[in-house]
């Protein structure tokens, strides 16, 4: 059949604060394209809708009453070798724990048949999660890096692929030389742009700027430009990160000078965590258009901080969110919306009780939560064109929701706004039937 007709309730973002839902309504999917083709709302009676249009002969799928369908989740941020490791090691602050945690453990994806064993795994895991796109770092290593593309490829995540570089101040067992790491970058993003594949998109990745000489910056920016790329890295984590790269930079203003002083700062990138930043440098991601990733778990696990989000929201600053594995424990998004949800209260406490004094503040809504893991997310990537919402032309990245599968217990006289709350906090991957990816389905426990 050519079409697939998803019939039922639909929840998505439309803006930051505007989230709808459309009851009863028609979702009509080109099964060839992975596309939608055509949103209909409060649509009474499918059948005679369907007589007066082009899709009789769609496959059918109505979703029950405690259903709905909503965007796939966006994981702007994760470590896919740290998952290993993920729940260990959350006494640690950030240096400790890269050399102690993360170090030895990428270290081994040399291997890239131990490579191939974990990252399944890892992708399995998050799909089960309902992460349909995702931007990962991967290690220093080409093979193993091409190995997480395939693995990607063959299981239909969306994803964005780092190749990590580092070639200086790392461990001598988990350094690269800046020609290797430049010349395996191009060999990496020529082999993902050769496979034609639109769901798998190569990232220039430096880890961060403590292990990333001036060279190998300026020539991973040449690199970025000349493919055309998008370009992820760390900013502004923790204090001890920001006084040592600072130390290594002295002629630049700041961290994010630093970045931008190396051109790494443009549309095309986004910067994770983003915990401790003065107002010069957040006008500066603002004026360069570059997005941040929001991984409160982690930046609450390692000690790093609070991010104050509304303030970056404020200055017009694409914001998404990332689960940060390993540094954040969980693979779960809905894990980074309460994480976030937590932060966004700590931050109003903070404005109540301690210095700020702002008593007007607002924390996050939950309309604004699900934006930052649906639509948020698609910005900051650069897909909000064709993800993110249900919007007609979009692809088919969806979740189908069942309330009355998994963690919640459904009392009676919730409304639609109440049951969207309750998966929101209280939900897991056990209330998602299907997941799909550009209209395929990748996972689900159905």
């Amino acid at each position: 059949m050519a079409y697939t007709v998803y019939y039922g309730t639909l929840v998505h973002s439309v803006s930051l604060t505007e989230l709808e839902i459309i009851k009863n309504g028609v979702l009509v999917v080109d099964n060839e394209k992975g596309v939608i083709v055509h949103v209909e709302k409060e649509v009474s009676d499918l059948d005679s809708f369907l007589s007066t249009t082009s899709f009789q002969d769609a496959k059918i799928e109505k979703l029950g009453s405690e259903q709905f369908l909503v965007p796939g989740f966006i994981d702007t941020h994760a470590h896919a070798p740290q998952y290993m490791f993920a729940g260990s090691g959350m006494d640690l602050q950030l240096l400790e724990w890269l050399e102690s945690h993360v170090f030895p453990c990428e270290s081994a994806f040399k291997d890239v048949e131990h490579a191939s064993e974990a990252y399944t795994k890892v992708i399995e895991r998050f799909l089960l999660n309902g992460t349909t796109t995702c931007s990962w770092f991967a290690t220093i290593h080409l093979g193993a890096c091409k190995k997480l593309v395939d693995i990607i490829e063959g299981l239909g995540q969306r994803a964005f692929i780092g190749k990590v570089n580092m070639d200086q101040n790392a461990p001598d067992y988990y350094i690269e030389s800046t020609e290797a790491s430049l010349d395996d970058t191009r060999a990496f993003i020529e082999y993902v742009q050769q496979k034609n594949n639109h769901l798998v998109t190569p990232v220039v990745t430096p880890r961060f700027a403590i292990t990333c000489s001036t060279p190998l910056m300026k020539g991973l920016s040449q690199l970025a430009n000349q493919y055309n790329v998008p370009i992820q890295t760390h900013l502004c984590e923790n204090h001890d990160e920001i006084d040592f790269t600072c130390s290594l930079f002295k002629d630049s203003k700041d961290y994010t000078s630093i970045y931008d002083d190396h051109q790494l700062l443009n549309e095309r990138s986004y910067m994770a965590h983003c915990v401790h930043m003065t107002d010069d440098e957040i006008k500066m991601l603002a004026d360069r258009k570059t997005g941040i990733a929001h991984c409160a778990n982690s930046n609450f696990s390692l000690h790093s901080g609070v991010c104050d989000v509304r303030r970056f929201l404020n200055q017009g600053v694409k914001v998404g969110l990332g689960t940060d594995v390993a540094g954040g424990f969980s693979a779960s998004m809905l894990d980074a919306v309460r994480s976030t949800f937590f932060a966004s209260k700590t931050v109003k406490i903070m404005h109540r009780d301690g210095p700020l004094k702002d008593k007007d503040y607002a924390p996050l809504s939950p309309a604004e939560l699900l934006y930052l893991v649906t639509l948020g997310g698609a910005d900051v990537l650069g897909l909000k064109d064709q993800i993110g919402n249900f919007e007609k032309n979009k692809a088919f990245d969806a979740l189908w929701v069942d309330l009355e599968n998994g963690s919640i217990d459904l009392m009676g006289g919730e409304t639609m706004h109440q049951k969207v709350e309750k998966f929101l906090f209280n939900g897991s991957d056990q209330n998602l039937k299907h997941v799909y990816v550009q209209g395929r389905r990748v996972a689900g426990k159905a």
